[in-house]
């Protein structure tokens, strides 16, 4: 009975044993090692708070094992190939902006449009994760392997350059202007010329004389890229319109993901959008203390020069977008209205 009783304890013992290998190899499976390459250009600033917040999230949650490595100064690819090199899988996430590569993304380019009412950073972020579900959205994205993760929640766009201050809209007429996407259309409308340099290459552009002035998310663009240093004045509250740069993450990647890691990531969407916040407000005090040091012309309009902004250069540019985008059978009214109801909501909701 004795070395029965033993056997069947050692029996026991093993099947505990085994029990809890099994557990070990099923939590580590749960929970493996996860390495993800984020490519982005220039270096980093408010406009990378929001995934270096993420990045922290993740590497924290997950006790180490999920690790997002940020990729800055297009070391990993150039900013208007980041698309690409997703659909190819060169790596798991990626900063874009639709301005980079016109065409690629018609639907999620109603979030170009000059002259949204997303002035307000959480009204901002609130509408575009609405805008990022929208099923034409989803599908345009879907056909480049990608899913749109979270806004950078640039802020409205100004101007900053050389050469006369533009104090009225006619002074645009004319003027070479570094300004992508809706911005650019409604430069143009007002007699400007717009150009599309990518953001590393304004300054010296800039330098040569190749535009007069260019558009960037205020401030901290400006700062980041040094534009303060050879320009003689910005305008500071004409809102011409906001570039429209997500950060998106590759299907195949995101699929491949434990459910616990995919929770991650989503809890730290919100922690993302603070941090772009917080980056954003305390950058905008300190880069406007050192223009008006240096002595640069702060330009501020005033109300009937604002209207002439968004009767002549902005509302014109909704209309044109519509019919051109409803033509290549994208919902464009549906989503421009979807923009602007949501809006609405948010400020509602959020008492502003």
């Amino acid at each position: 009975m004795l070395r029965v009783t033993r056997l069947a304890v050692s029996a026991i013992m093993c099947l505990g044993a085994g029990a809890l290998g099994a557990t070990h190899v099923q939590a580590q499976a749960v929970n493996p090692e996860v390495s993800w390459n984020l490519s982005v250009w220039g270096p980093p600033r408010a406009f990378t708070a929001g995934i270096e917040e993420l990045a922290k999230h993740v590497d924290s949650g997950s006790g180490g094992k999920f690790k997002i490595k940020i990729h800055y100064g297009d070391s990993l690819s150039k900013a208007v190939d980041n698309l690409d090199n997703i659909k190819l899988g060169a790596f798991a996430m990626a900063q874009i902006c639709t301005g980079y590569h016109p065409g690629k993304n018609p639907a999620l380019s109603v979030l170009d449009l000059p002259g949204l009412p997303l002035v307000d950073p959480d009204v901002h972020s609130r509408v575009h994760d609405v805008v990022y579900k929208h099923p034409a959205v989803v599908e345009e994205f879907k056909r480049w392997g990608a899913i749109v993760f979270m806004s950078v929640i640039q802020p409205q766009s100004e101007l900053m350059g050389v050469g006369n201050p533009p104090m009225k809209m006619e002074d645009f007429k004319g003027m070479r202007v570094r300004a992508l996407g809706g911005t650019g259309d409604a430069l143009k409308n007002l007699g400007a010329v717009p150009t599309s340099v990518l953001a590393p290459e304004v300054y010296n552009a800039l330098e040569r004389g190749v535009f007069r002035a260019a558009a960037f998310p205020y401030t901290y663009a400006f700062a980041s890229y040094k534009l303060q240093e050879i320009s003689k004045w910005y305008t500071n509250n004409l809102g011409p319109g906001a570039n429209n740069c997500p950060t998106i993450v590759g299907i195949q990647a995101y699929e491949a993901l434990p459910a616990s890691y995919k929770e991650l990531l989503q809890s730290g969407r919100p922690k993302g959008y603070e941090a772009l916040k917080t980056a954003q407000k305390t950058t905008d005090a300190k880069n406007l203390a050192d223009w008006r040091k240096r002595g640069l012309v702060e330009i501020n309009y005033p109300p009937e020069e604002l209207k002439k902004f968004s009767e002549i250069g902005a509302r014109p540019v909704w209309d044109a977008w519509v019919t051109e985008m409803t033509a290549k059978g994208i919902p464009a009214r549906e989503l421009l209205d979807l923009v602007l109801a949501e809006a609405d909501k948010a400020k509602k909701a959020l008492g502003k």
